[in-house]
């Protein structure tokens, strides 16, 4: 099995080099490409030809325009990225007949309500970076038939800038730090993903009728304010002497940004784990060993 990977250095792209790569042949490009091939998804015609050539079994696009602020003013780039590009992903692994790999997000919802989003709800984005992502999921759904779409949210790795990584910085350097309280989401591992996606590849693989979009998000829920409050929690049990000394909640209007964000992140995860027999980890249990393996290295 031949796989092509983009976006080979982001924080998902990095853990999916390893996850996949006992799979098959893997080729890996990240925005500058290799060896003629395009890696860039702000050159679609050029990532359609690259698919063409290499003619790949599976095609994972791990590459984003995920500027949630700059999309307001940067719209072009970010449509031309998170839609038009993927569209033309879709339309050249229709052609060579490769199943396609694809990450949306939460953002394609509206942020709206106390419980968690199902995959087949209303999609109804709240700023440019949700409503380039939705209209990359429906080009490739108009385009193809064997598709993977994972839907995630507060996505968080060793590798990378991250919420997780920010916290632990600023805990060592502030002695008070403000954080919002009233979104809610569930914080997922680049680990978690990658190894879901090899997973449910295999999969799907064997079974067409498991295509389609699913929520690859852990289990459980918390706010921006707790999940600071736990990371700061595992540091000092390693050992860590932080400077912050007081931690306050905030909400949401406190902390204005040029892009809405969602108070509602919850994204239900029972379809995944139904499909695929698996069992979802509780978001403690990666932020855990990430905090403890970004601290004793």
């Amino acid at each position: 099995m031949k796989i092509l990977l983009l976006g080979k250095n982001g924080q998902v792209g990095w853990e999916l080099q390893r996850s996949l790569s006992p799979l098959g042949e893997m080729i890996a490009l990240d925005r500058n490409g290799l060896k003629g091939w395009c890696g860039g998804l702000t050159q679609p015609e050029k990532i359609y030809q690259t698919i063409l050539d290499i003619s790949p079994d599976v095609v994972v696009n791990a590459s984003a325009y995920t500027a949630v602020d700059l999309a307001e003013a940067d719209t072009e780039t970010a449509n031309l990225v998170n839609h038009l590009a993927v569209g033309k992903i879709a339309e050249a692994c229709s052609k060579v007949q490769a199943v396609f790999i694809h990450y949306s997000t939460d953002y394609v919802f509206n942020g709206h309500g106390q419980t968690a989003f199902h995959e087949n709800d209303t999609v109804e984005p709240l700023n440019v970076y949700g409503q380039t992502k939705a209209w990359g999921e429906q080009a490739i759904m108009s385009s193809m038939s064997d598709y993977l779409i994972f839907r995630t949210s507060w996505v968080f790795a060793e590798k990378g800038k991250n919420f997780l990584k920010t916290m632990l910085n600023l805990a060592q350097q502030r002695e008070e730090l403000s954080i919002i309280d009233d979104q809610i989401g569930a914080p997922t591992s680049a680990e978690l993903i990658a190894d879901v996606t090899a997973h449910a590849l295999i999969q799907v693989l064997n079974d067409q009728s498991k295509s389609g979009i699913y929520h690859l998000v852990a289990s459980g829920e918390t706010s921006w304010f707790e999940y600071a409050k736990y990371v700061f929690e595992q540091a000092e049990n390693t050992g860590l002497n932080l400077a912050v000394k007081k931690v306050n909640p905030i909400p949401t209007t406190a902390y204005p940004t040029p892009a809405k964000r969602p108070y509602n992140s919850r994204l239900d995860n029972q379809k995944i784990q139904r499909t695929f027999h698996l069992v979802m980890p509780e978001w403690k249990v990666h932020v855990k060993r990430t905090v403890t393996e970004l601290l004793l290295k």
